[in-house]
């Protein structure tokens, strides 16, 4: 007679339903209560779950434990990608790379061979500005993987953040000697020659890059950009259209975007729908186009933030400014970024002219108190923009463009200038510790909304600032503004000019060397100390 013996039961899996969901809870940073769900399946043998124990792990600043748990995935799946990766797009808009660093080094020490460790590692310390470390772990990764386009690439890109683009397009340039076909090289090499200046090269570049990879959004929106900084505006407009391929733009049906304007598309009595998609800056730079978009006929309903309603409210020919609520009914919808696009083939392919934005007439009246009346130049000041470091590209971006109060100490010993601060933000926080001998009036505690701001430049005499909002609220306006611009300098600002085509008051001061602004300020107070002394004459 045989005797059964009894088996323990199976422990079941989650399904994928209680999976997704751990996962989106990690995503919004509630690890803790994803842990206590989790951990009764720590022994499964399921990726899956090991990698979400992982994530929790680090969450919870269990940086070792999570560092063993990631690695184990890593390694039963060596061609794979990284799940550090997967802990960098989780954590990075939670603002706590710190902490993926942390992780990172932890599986250095459990795997020093895997290369995979020092790319998401490199790309952090590159994110934190820590380039010579990050440097140096990337040419390690290169060295453990020297047929990786992967790592080469990313070393290329920490070196150009950093400055040293020549060497940047060395290693590109060796890359794509190995890989001739690569697109991703091609469009990095791409990038580097835009940031330099050297605009034909990069779009013959691109061009290459797109022919093998036609529908890569993110190559075609590069090509645009570059196209758009070397003034190609009807072909870089239309190729600016592939950044709907990426997240983060429009989610209105694209069947009804609004199309390109011709001699004869009829618009009258068309409701279109203006969103706002990416920075303050943007829209304010794109509300020249809802005065002739009103002129053709069409009922113009801008949807705008907060800070923007009351600016909004006095552009010409908008007939609704909605802040806030649900999406209205429309004919077509039309992100502000897009406004170019559709008059390009226009007569009105540049907007209405500079002033298209009008301050307030009360609040006008209201803040001229907060500006000295001593007879001196009136500047305002900004040196900071949006640091936004829940996101990647941004993120850096302000880095290179935003600078420290102290950089601008020359400013204090240009005779016949009052310096009034328009900073808000967290660079708004250095004027605790400002540079010797600089006086900085400070009226920003009352400026509530951009409409606030556009007041108070009613009563400056010339705005310096940095690459940000206030740039185009003061060009808008018409007032003179110094633009402090970074080397790699925006499309809408060209290459090699110091005027621009968008505000006619507007005066460009660039780096000539990545990340060094001495130069600008020494410029700057040149053409400040200019402008006091006309003053002083005009006055007489």
């Amino acid at each position: 007679m045989m005797t059964r013996t009894a088996s323990a039961p199976t422990q079941p899996t989650p399904d994928q339903t209680t999976l997704r969901r751990a996962l989106t809870e990690i995503q919004a940073g509630n690890y803790e209560p994803v842990l206590a769900v989790l951990t009764p399946y720590a022994k499964l043998d399921d990726p899956q779950i090991q990698t979400l124990l992982g994530l929790c792990h680090a969450g919870l600043y269990q940086y070792d434990q999570a560092a063993k748990l990631l690695c184990a995935v890593a390694t039963k799946s060596p061609t794979a990608q990284h799940p550090l990766q997967d802990l960098s797009d989780i954590m990075v808009p939670q603002d706590r790379r710190a902490d993926i660093l942390a992780v990172c080094r932890a599986a250095l020490k459990l795997t020093p061979q895997d290369a995979r460790v020092h790319d998401a590692m490199g790309g952090i310390l590159g994110q934190l500005g820590q380039f010579d470390e990050a440097i140096e772990i990337l040419r390690q990764s290169v060295s453990l993987r020297p047929n990786s386009t992967l790592s080469a690439n990313l070393l290329a890109m920490v070196l150009a953040e950093k400055g040293n683009m020549d060497e940047a397009l060395d290693v590109l340039n060796a890359t794509l000697a190995a890989h001739p076909d690569h697109a991703g090289t091609l469009s990095n090499i791409g990038c580097v020659l835009s940031g330099m200046g050297r605009l034909e090269e990069a779009l013959d570049l691109y061009r290459k890059a797109i022919a093998y990879r036609p529908s890569n959004a993110q190559i075609r929106l590069n090509h645009s950009i570059t196209l758009l900084k070397a003034g190609c505006y009807a072909q870089g407009w239309a190729e600016h259209e592939w950044r709907f391929q990426l997240p983060g733009h429009s989610n209105l049906p694209s069947k009804l975007l609004m199309p390109s304007l011709g001699p004869d598309t009829d618009i009258r009595g068309k409701r279109v729908l203006i969103t706002q998609e990416e920075g303050l800056g943007d829209t304010l730079m794109y509300l020249r186009y809802i005065e002739p978009l009103a002129r053709r006929g069409a009922i113009p309903h801008l949807w705008v933030p907060d800070s923007l309603g009351d600016l909004c409210r006095r552009v010409t020919g908008a007939a609704v400014v909605q802040v806030g609520g649900e999406t209205p009914e429309f004919d077509w919808h039309c992100p502000f970024i897009s406004l170019p696009r559709v008059f390009a083939a226009t007569e009105d392919a540049m907007g209405a002219p500079v002033p298209y934005l009008k301050a307030d007439a009360r609040k006008v009246k209201e803040f001229a108190s907060l500006v000295p009346q001593n007879g001196k130049l009136n500047v305002g000041l900004v040196w900071g923009g949006s640091p936004r470091p829940n996101l990647v590209g941004p993120h850096m971006v302000d880095r290179r463009r935003s600078m420290n109060l102290q950089t601008l100490a020359p400013l204090a010993h240009v005779p016949g200038i009052n310096l009034i601060s328009l900073q808000k933000g967290p660079y708004a926080d250095q004027m605790l510790d400002p540079p010797e001998d600089m006086i900085l009036y400070d009226p920003t505690d009352d400026l509530q909304s951009m409409d606030d701001t556009a007041a108070l430049i009613m009563s400056l005499d010339v705005v310096v600032s940095v690459d940000t909002s206030c740039v185009h609220l003061a060009g808008g306006l018409g007032k003179p503004v110094l633009l402090m611009d970074r080397y790699d300098n925006c499309w809408r600002w060209l290459h090699g000019q110091s005027n621009s085509p968008w505000y006619p008051t507007l005066r460009i001061l660039r780096q000539t060397t990545p990340r060094k602004w001495d130069e600008v300020v020494h410029k700057v107070a040149l053409g400040l100390t200019d402008m006091a002394k006309h003053k002083q004459k005009t006055k007489r």
